[in-house]
């Protein structure tokens, strides 16, 4: 039988072994949006470094050496792959953790009216995306991280 102190050590290792790569690791985060029907596309995306912060990106910016955007990935065969080649072609960023929230994680962790607050900080007040999308988030419920984690509205990955 396996002690229970050994699957707890093991557990707690692998949580800091993670919490390690997270630490000097680039991190690309997708808000993947399910509402237009058909193919997923990406619609606000940021970049988190330790030593960085968040970098607020709009998908639309951000390209590859052929031109294809961070915004239609998922037409693409290989969408995880494309999304590093386009953080190092346009940001000069070798990521290594991709993490992809869906529009119930988004509504759950920046409220439900997270979409229209940047609308109105973008289209109204004429501010870019990337500052809107930063200007907008003025609060953030981190409860349901885990939950939404579980459920599988929040994805991570390597890439």
């Amino acid at each position: 039988m396996v002690n229970i102190k050994t699957v707890a050590l093991a557990v707690i290792a692998i949580i800091v072994v993670l919490l390690a790569i997270f630490a000097v690791s680039n991190v690309v985060i997708l808000a993947q949006d399910d509402t237009e029907g058909g193919i997923p596309g990406v619609d606000m995306a940021a970049l988190w470094s330790l030593n960085g912060g968040f970098q607020w990106i709009y998908p639309g910016s951000s390209f590859d050496p052929e031109g294809r955007t961070l915004h239609n990935i998922y037409m693409l065969d290989d969408p995880y792959g494309e999304v590093k080649t386009i953080m190092q072609y346009t940001y000069n960023v070798d990521p290594h953790i991709l993490v992809i929230i869906n529009d119930q994680a988004a509504a759950h962790i920046f409220g439900d009216n997270i979409l229209d607050t940047i609308r109105q900080h973008d289209w109204v007040e004429g501010h870019s995306r990337g500052d809107a999308v930063g200007m907008s988030i003025t609060s953030v419920n981190p409860l349901p991280i885990i939950p939404d984690i579980l459920m599988g509205n929040i994805k991570i990955m390597f890439i």
